[in-house]
């Protein structure tokens, strides 16, 4: 209860003396790619036009990665309240799938392949190039993975069923919000997430339009809404937050 009363007598004083200010903002990546299982890491789509998450009919594995610039976008002395992520899916032949988004732990790279003439669809990816992430590779074909198929959190940061043709959300959770926090106070943590469908069987991949997307009003869209607070003696909100636990 001590603790308690702390926290709430700061927050009054905070209130008091400095303006919150709320606001929000909607990213676009800065990257993105597809990881094809693949043995020799051959296979990428740095530039495509579609990011790929499930299995094929073939029961190869396709995982999406996709990073925002959040610390370039949100000023200092900010704390984080909200965020929401929205891909366009285009392609499918399964129906209902979950996809989540797992923290990434490995920087990864987005090359120049472009499996554009793969009959319009990209499913089977295109020639891994110089920095591309493959299945075997962060950056082709210098660095790789821990382990084969990229390094991420073992727990989602959130999940959805994926259904038919549209757009989906995957509203705000606690750890989302945990993530693009992290991010935002250390920006060289920030390698983005990595989209996990239906591992479990085949012909469950889920496509979806990347930044690379010819149509602009189609590529992944990122919503952060954050509390902005002026500095208290040098400190930030998130500082004195911190402090009063």
């Amino acid at each position: 209860m001590k603790e308690v009363r702390i926290f709430s007598l700061v927050f009054a004083v905070l209130l008091s003396s400095q303006v919150a200010t709320a606001d929000e903002v909607i990213l676009n990546p800065i990257k993105d790619n597809t990881l094809f299982e693949n043995a020799t890491g051959a296979l990428s789509n740095g530039a495509g036009a579609y990011l790929f998450a499930g299995n094929t009919n073939g029961g190869a594995t396709r995982r999406g990665l996709l990073v925002f610039d959040v610390a370039g976008n949100i000023p200092a002395g900010s704390v984080i309240n909200s965020v929401s992520l929205t891909l366009n899916m285009s392609k499918t032949i399964a129906g209902a799938q979950t996809v989540e988004l797992r923290r990434v732990l490995t920087d990864w790279g987005e090359g120049t392949s472009d499996a554009e003439g793969n009959a319009g669809n990209e499913g089977s990816g295109a020639a891994s190039t110089a920095g591309d992430a493959s299945w075997l590779h962060t950056f082709f074909d210098s660095a790789t993975w821990a382990a084969p198929g990229g390094d991420f959190a073992a727990a989602a940061s959130a999940s959805l069923e994926v259904g038919g043709l549209g757009s989906y959300t995957w509203e705000s959770t606690p750890e989302l919000v945990t993530d693009v926090q992290a991010w935002y106070e250390n920006q060289e943590s920030n390698f983005g997430w990595i989209l996990l469908g239906n591992e479990a069987g085949n012909g469950t991949a889920k496509r979806f339009d990347s930044r690379g997307n010819g149509d602009a009003s189609l590529h992944p869209q990122l919503q952060i809404e954050y509390m902005k607070m002026t500095a208290v003696e040098g400190q930030t909100w998130g500082q004195v937050k911190r402090e009063a636990k």
